[in-house]
């Protein structure tokens, strides 16, 4: 065999060895590339669901806190038991008056004129008045213990159709250098109120400015 065509041939197969080293390379890189896009992809899928999942937990723990607030509540405690005795449920009467030693004692009736019971306690405000139904000079002491007895001051609730009283210890006869004048009726506010209510003292009864003025007591008690 001539020299140039062993030459020739051992180049064909020099440049088919290349060749074949070639192609494998590339497909040996083109297998890594594809390889990794696909891990790329898979992350790049998986990540969207993971930040939903995080949302949605996020949103589910805020929509369980607005609903523990919503179901928050207050308590409110409301007073019971009867309303004070106001002067648009009473009527105000004369009960009698009596004196001695200087003294003299004028009783009155608070009456409860509604339909429900109401409270009470403490001493009524009292003013004298004339025959014309103006005002008389008339300073009033608050006490439990006056010339006739005792008389303590203890809650009352009144009852429909029932009543408290009280009592006035007032100067008798008894010239004093205020001066004396005869009532003819006298006007009352209620220890809880501050409207009004009179009543007339048949025949009149004398007073000295001063009076003592007793505590609503159950009943007729005040003035027995």
């Amino acid at each position: 065999m001539p020299e140039q065509s062993v030459m020739n041939k051992l180049l064909v197969l020099a440049l088919a060895l290349v060749a074949l080293l070639v192609a494998g390379c590339g497909s040996a890189g083109g297998g890594s590339t594809a390889s990794s896009s696909s891990d790329a992809a898979s992350t790049a899928a998986a990540a969207p669901t993971s930040a939903a999942t995080t949302s949605a937990t996020t949103t589910s723990a805020t929509t369980t806190s607005a609903s523990t607030t919503t179901t928050s509540s207050t308590t409110t405690t409301t007073a019971s038991g009867p309303s004070p005795c106001v002067a648009g449920d009473l009527s105000l009467s004369f009960m009698g008056q009596q004196g001695g030693m200087g003294h003299g004692e004028i009783g009155f009736e608070l009456r409860n004129t509604s339909s429900s019971s109401c409270r009470t306690y403490g001493y009524p405000g009292i003013q004298f008045l004339d025959q014309q139904g103006r005002p008389l000079p008339t300073i009033p002491h608050h006490t439990t213990n006056d010339f006739f007895g005792a008389t303590p001051a203890v809650p009352l609730v009144i009852a429909p159709g029932q009543s408290a009283s009280f009592r006035l210890d007032v100067g008798h006869g008894v010239a004093t250098a205020n001066g004396c004048a005869t009532a003819y009726a006298l006007q009352v506010i209620p220890p809880n109120d501050t409207a009004t209510l009179r009543t007339m003292i048949p025949n009149g009864s004398y007073e000295c400015r001063d009076a003592n003025v007793s505590p609503l007591r159950a009943g007729s008690s005040a003035y027995p």
